[in-house]
């Protein structure tokens, strides 16, 4: 285990054991950038990469907070654990997450086996907060079976989810217009398993044919399923479940799984290449006066960067 405080080290421990009460002290640690949250993450990291993490995304109102919720009660009474990350707009007022979510799902919260919990996107374009990934691996880490995400259905920037998630849900609803010029922006080409929301709506049929005949198209390999679902009353959440099993079974049997991780290492490490980048500009004492010197015309910013 990385070198950690005593404190920090029994906080990973307990996050092991399946402690609630760590479990969100940690995810709080991560997603407040404190720097024993980046020891603990480091800590725990080697124990992670077990759980299968589901994304969902979509446009507002595709019924994705419910259809979440059906996904959960299919897992536990299949006796598996759930961890759910439901990444929420940031609140103009406090930046804190709008808990929409969690009072939709307050009778799963009260599960002992579910661990819910919302977290603001703070402004970051992708729908997702960079925290986001390392809450899923804590749940991760807390021997959850499966982790759930969330995400706030932003359009083209909600392609993040991908980063973190092994299968990504793209959530669609009849009676929005041009369904898939709705979700076509960046969703279409990450989606793993599609799904028509609300399929009792009239013009379910249509939506369900356009998505067919775009993924027609799509590339060779993994042929994404089109599902649909009732999420108010549960109809074909277990059918949607099953597909989200086998695309699971596909990764690893056709060496996926490890592409994908790979790829996801990837962008996190860009990732956090350039957050180090803006702190170490920030940092610099030349920072202030090579934004003045932009700000006058003297210079322009790719010089001042490239002497900073």
């Amino acid at each position: 285990m990385a070198m950690l405080p005593r404190e920090g080290a029994a906080l990973a421990e307990r996050v092991l054991q399946g402690d609630r009460r760590a479990v969100a002290r940690a995810i709080t640690l991560v997603e407040s950038r404190d720097p024993e949250g980046r020891a603990l993450m480091a800590a725990l990291y080697p124990r992670t990469g077990r759980a299968a993490v589901v994304g969902v995304t979509g446009p507002p109102g595709s019924g994705k907070s419910t259809l979440v919720d059906r996904l959960i009660e299919h897992h536990r009474k299949a006796g598996r654990t759930v961890g759910v990350i439901a990444v929420d707009p940031s609140s103009p007022f406090t930046g804190g997450a709008l808990l929409g979510d969690r009072v939709r799902m307050e009778k799963r919260a009260t599960d002992p086996d579910v661990f819910i919990r919302s977290m603001a996107t703070r402004g970051h374009l992708g729908g997702l907060s960079r925290a986001a990934a390392d809450a899923a691996r804590i749940l991760d880490a807390s021997s959850k079976d499966v982790v759930l995400v969330e995400t706030v259905g932003v359009g083209q920037a909600e392609v993040d989810v991908v980063r973190l998630a092994e299968t990504v849900l793209v959530v669609a609803v009849p009676g929005m217009g041009d369904e898939i010029q709705n979700i076509k922006a960046g969703l279409m080409e990450i989606g793993d398993v599609f799904v028509v929301n609300k399929a009792d709506r009239e013009g379910a049929d249509r939506t369900v044919a356009e998505l067919q005949a775009w993924l027609e198209h799509s590339a060779a390999g993994w042929s994404p399923p089109v599902v649909r679902t009732v999420a108010a009353t549960g109809q074909g959440v277990e059918e949607l479940a099953g597909e989200i099993g086998k695309h699971r079974e596909w990764l690893l049997a056709h060496g996926g799984m490890e592409a994908k991780r790979r790829q996801q290492a990837e962008a996190e490490l860009l990732d956090a290449a350039g957050e180090a980048a803006v702190r170490a500009a920030r940092a610099s004492p030349r920072y202030q006066k090579a934004v003045e010197a932009v700000a006058r015309r003297e210079a322009d910013p790719y010089t001042a960067l490239g002497e900073l």
